[in-house]
């Protein structure tokens, strides 16, 4: 029998650690190679962990809710063949050993006490708890997540009291009150709702995007009456003959993937000392599923028809309505399109999807009366809305690449556009 590390695996492009949402297995569980053994949750998806063999779990090293940074340790599995030479022959001794010294070292054993997660180090810091004076109650002594939440929602902060003593009347004074309007406190008949799982990964993303990038916003309004007249026509046929429909969306992304090769500024990274300008335009557009935001990722959209961007529209949001999409699938976006029309926005400022340079809002269609020729006449317009990274882009590149798209849009009809 040989021990074989479970280590924290690479689950997307720049993914760098992962929060275990579940253990899909128990020590002594049998597993096969590639069963899932874990679901994690990434800030850019969440993913089942395959096993790399095949055996038995012997020691599961991380708790639910545990921040692991790629490589670390997840647990230790059992296989059938090939030896161990990092295992001990103290081990087979301690299975020979009766069951309640077993338990008493389990209790004693504070060999992971000082090993703090990221998650765990976090929430520490931000409610200035002292993690000597706590108790783990994870492996070996490990202090877990819901440990430190346990400890800020009973009030008890170790170590807190003690610094509170070191300060003078007048240096508390002098300190901003730390009270309900940075934490408040739920009052009878409120609902507390834990913020974790995907809800929690976008909250970090927002924070990265707002805090390290500087946003700009530019908007331009398009007539796109023939565009929405055109797209009427095919839907019924459309639809009858593909199985799945031609939405006004795909007909933008094509229209931004155009303009993105005319002004490839746009389809940028900010990169420190550098801007990353990308050749492949690779399109990520939001997904809904319930309460969770999923961002996946259309490919090289410049060199697909109407009809293929469709088609990936509704696949991407299939599967992320049932739980399908990959880390491949997530990966790889240089500029968001984000269809806010289809709650009926008409205005909105869009958080930049990070590290990306831009996003594009495509606005509800409204048809309203407009002036042509010094008349009224009832026309369907849309608002395009664009947030920037003001490091990356300035106002006369996005002016332009913005009325581009406008002019491209205005202008598609069933003489200038094939769908197919």
């Amino acid at each position: 029998m040989a021990t074989e590390k479970i280590n924290m695996p690479q689950l997307g492009e720049s993914v760098t650690e992962g929060t275990i949402s579940s253990w899909l297995v128990a020590v002594g569980d049998k597993v096969n190679k590639y069963d899932p053994i874990a679901e994690v949750m990434t800030d850019k998806v969440n993913a089942e962990v395959p096993s790399s063999f095949t055996g038995v779990i012997k020691e599961l090293a991380a708790n639910e809710g545990d921040t692991l940074q790629v490589g670390d340790l997840m647990g230790y599995i059992e296989t059938e063949e090939g030896s161990d030479p990092g295992t001990t022959d103290a081990e087979p001794e301690k299975e020979k050993q009766p069951a309640a010294n077993q338990e008493q070292e389990a209790s004693s054993d504070t060999s992971m006490k000082k090993r703090y997660s990221p998650a765990v180090m976090r929430l520490a810091q931000e409610n200035d708890i002292d993690l000597q004076q706590v108790e783990g109650t994870g492996k070996g002594g490990r202090i877990t997540r819901k440990d430190i939440e346990k400890l800020i929602t009973s009030g008890q902060k170790p170590g807190h009291a003690a610094a509170e003593s070191k300060k003078t009347v007048q240096e508390k004074a002098k300190e901003p009150e730390k009270s309900s309007e940075s934490q408040p406190a739920a009052k009878a008949g409120d609902i507390e709702i834990p913020v974790s799982g995907v809800r929690k990964a976008i909250a970090q993303n927002m924070v990265k995007s707002t805090t390290e990038i500087p946003h700009a916003w530019m908007a331009v309004e398009a007539d796109v009456t023939d565009l929405v007249s055109y797209r009427n026509k095919l839907k019924d046929e459309f639809k009858q003959n593909e199985g799945y429909s031609l939405t006004f969306f795909a007909f933008f992304v094509k229209a931004v993937a155009q303009a993105l090769k005319e002004f490839p500024q746009l389809n940028s990274t900010w990169a420190g000392d550098k801007i990353i300008q990308h050749k492949a335009i690779n399109l990520s557009i939001a997904v809904a599923k319930d309460n969770e935001l999923f961002v996946p990722v259309i490919k090289n959209a410049d060199e697909k028809s109407i009809k293929g961007i469709a088609r990936d529209i509704n696949d991407l949001a299939a599967r992320a309505r049932a739980g399908k999409l990959t880390s491949e699938d997530m990966q790889g976006g240089t500029f968001t399109v984000n269809n806010t029309g289809s709650f009926g926005s008409v205005q909105s400022m869009g958080v930049i999807n990070h590290p990306q340079a831009a996003i594009l809002q495509v606005e509800s269609i409204v048809k309203r009366p407009v002036i042509i020729n010094d008349m009224f006449a009832a026309r369907d317009m849309v608002n395009l809305c664009l947030s920037l990274d003001h490091r990356v882009l300035d106002g006369l590149i996005v002016g332009q690449f913005l009325a581009r798209v406008k002019e491209i849009t205005e202008n598609i009809n069933a003489e200038t556009t094939k769908v197919y």
